[in-house]
């Protein structure tokens, strides 16, 4: 019986053959690991020139186009914003597509195909996060801090990207194009509040709660009816069209207006506007003077009119001045140009404003003092709450002392206590007819309503 022996050089031959699998697997997974890596990169400098390019502001975007040649080159790509956004996404997807393939290769050549899945399954994750962190997110808060010079960087690359990919970025264009034009969109309306609550989201440090008015002014405008700004009725200042031209002097002088209302025997009768300006040129005449003459057409406005309605009609009209009416054609209250722009920018006081036009005055952080006549608009505004806090009480009033009268019922005396949610009103003065002023303190916790 032969007995067995090893051959030496099969073994020899064996030893090569092992030795250059280890050196095809070793070549195999550093090259691949490369490829990752460089794959990596790439897609985090096209997530970085993203927000880079889009985030420069519209001025710095007009300078670069007289700067250096790479700036003006980053200018030429932001002159068709549409083509670089689809070269960043298609170069983006095309990159991170092959990543994930790649990756998931080499994962399947190393661990075969009979790994559990909760091994995969992890794997998968480790190269999800590889994506969104390094690919995604960091390089998209560098460039956001560092937009300009992170533009800079990357224009060469991104402009050679746009050239490569045109025109694949050409066809998708013109069919996203196609599709905008002749399928109906369904768009998504923000409500106010929605709009409100984005802006205290966006808004940081820098921003100055006069910014910050002004931005929440401009959204609530076209809510905001000519009835929750108008100056009442009893607080128009009207003169009789039956003076003598003396006695309208006086007055006109005493008021200290540029445009006032003139009536036949009731404010209810308005038959015109007088503008002071147009007596300068008869200021010298007697008391007979016909200044009747000089009534301009007055423009009459419902109560429940959008003021973004009424400021567009006052720039076709040409006009400041508007006199509100009720359904039955009276005398409701007047509003003015100023009402409306001071709903953006806040109150306007000028050389002719004195402390009476103040509406409120504040005691401490909770307690106020107002003038029964102050509007709920800018009640809440002063408070800082949600006018519709008042809209299931307040009926048909549109100012303080409507609300007080609404929630007691009947005319309140000096001195009484109108408790509502957490806040507390007190009478300070009223007259026959009306609340003159009231101090308001709000309370930490909520109080039903309850009259004392």
């Amino acid at each position: 019986m032969e007995g067995s022996s090893l051959d030496p050089g099969g073994l020899f031959g064996l030893g090569q053959g092992i030795g250059a699998l280890l050196l095809v697997t070793w070549v195999f997974y550093t090259v691949g690991g490369v490829i990752l890596l460089i794959l990596l990169v790439l897609s985090a400098l096209i997530s970085g020139a993203e927000v880079a390019f889009f985030s420069l502001p519209t001025e710095e975007v007009v300078r670069l186009q007289t700067g250096t040649p790479r700036e003006q080159r980053i200018a030429e790509l932001l002159h068709h914003p549409k083509r670089l956004l689809a070269t960043i996404l298609i170069f983006n997807n095309f990159i991170n597509i092959g990543f994930v393939t790649l990756s998931t290769y080499m994962m399947l050549a190393y661990f075969g195909d009979d790994q559990p899945e909760t091994a995969l399954f992890v794997l998968s994750l480790i190269i999800t996060f590889l994506i969104v962190f390094f690919g995604e997110v960091t390089p998209k808060v560098m460039a956001v801090q560092n937009n300009l010079t992170f533009a800079r960087q990357v224009v060469g690359f991104i402009s050679a990207a746009d050239t490569f990919f045109y025109p694949l970025s050409y066809v998708l264009i013109h069919m996203g194009n196609f599709i905008e034009r002749n399928i109906e969109r369904k768009g998504y309306t923000l409500s106010v509040d929605e709009l409100n609550h984005a802006l205290d989201i966006a808004s940081d440090e820098d921003t100055t709660s006069e910014e910050r008015d002004i931005l929440k002014g401009i959204v609530n405008f076209g809510t905001i009816s000519v009835r929750q700004i108008m100056r009442s009725r009893m607080d128009i200042t009207a003169f009789d069209i039956e003076f003598d031209y003396h006695q309208l002097l006086d007055k006109v002088n005493k008021s200290g207006y540029s445009r006032i209302p003139i009536y036949r025997e009731t404010i209810d009768r308005i038959e015109g506007v007088l503008y002071t300006k147009d007596m300068l040129a008869y200021i010298e005449e007697d008391e007979h003077f016909e200044w009747q003459k000089l009534l301009r057409t007055c423009y009459f406005v419902p109560e429940n009119k959008k003021i973004d309605d009424l400021l567009r009609d006052f720039q076709e009209r040409r006009v400041h001045m508007a006199i509100v009416v009720d359904e039955y054609g009276g005398t409701s209250g007047l509003v003015t140009l100023e009402d409306i722009i001071e709903e953006i920018v806040g109150e306007i006081n000028d050389e002719f404003d004195d402390d009476e036009d103040v509406i409120f005055t504040r005691l401490d952080n909770q307690t106020y003092v107002f003038e029964g006549k102050t509007s709920l608009n800018d009640f809440c505004k002063v408070v800082d709450v949600d006018p519709l806090l008042f809209e299931e009480v307040k009926g048909e009033s549109e100012s303080l002392g409507g609300l007080l009268l609404e929630l007691s019922a009947k005319l309140p005396r000096a001195g009484e206590t109108i408790k509502y949610e957490n806040f507390v009103f007190q009478i300070v003065s009223v007259n026959a007819k009306r609340i003159k002023r009231v101090k308001v303190h709000i309370t930490e916790s909520d109080v039903s309503k309850k009259i004392v």
